[in-house]
């Protein structure tokens, strides 16, 4: 196995400054695993995403914090995604400090039997204020009165 890696859930959409941000904070703490939500998923977690799958992940290909990219095949059970990783060794589990706690595990589908069987740490990395894929959604809509959800 490889050194400990830094597991990174997320969907990236509209990549910009605040997930670069999180992903050098994480990138402190070993290399840096991302693991792409797919669109089904997206759709079905919070909105579908402007950006497919594919957009996305070659975002995160230019991103210098980001060392490998998996597509997240456990959907809400991030457990299940991290339990096929056999080559390389994960030490944290790393997500925003803006949610934390039993809710997030929750919504992860683990918990913290899970973590300590595979001694895995949960990392929160400070959220960056003022800016997020929702919020440029929300400025390009007022500025264009454009749904963006229609658009393709």
């Amino acid at each position: 196995m490889t050194k400990d890696w830094v597991y990174v859930g997320g969907t990236f959409d509209l990549f910009h400054y605040g997930h670069v941000k999180f992903l050098e904070e994480c990138r402190k703490y070993g290399p840096v695993l991302v693991s792409l939500n797919t669109d089904d998923f997206a759709a079905r977690y919070k909105r579908e995403p402007i950006l497919t799958l594919g957009e996305r992940l070659e975002s995160l290909k230019a991103c210098k914090f980001v060392d490998d990219i998996c597509v997240n095949i456990g959907d809400e059970n991030t457990g299940l995604t991290i339990d096929k990783i056999t080559d390389r060794s994960i030490a944290y589990i790393a997500h925003g400090d803006d949610w934390f706690g039993e809710d997030l595990l929750h919504q992860l589908g683990i918990s913290e039997q899970w973590l300590s069987d595979r001694a895995i740490k949960m990392l929160y990395v400070p959220y960056t204020q003022g800016i997020s894929t929702s919020d440029i959604i929300g400025r390009i809509t007022s500025e264009t009165g454009c749904n963006c959800h229609n658009v393709r």
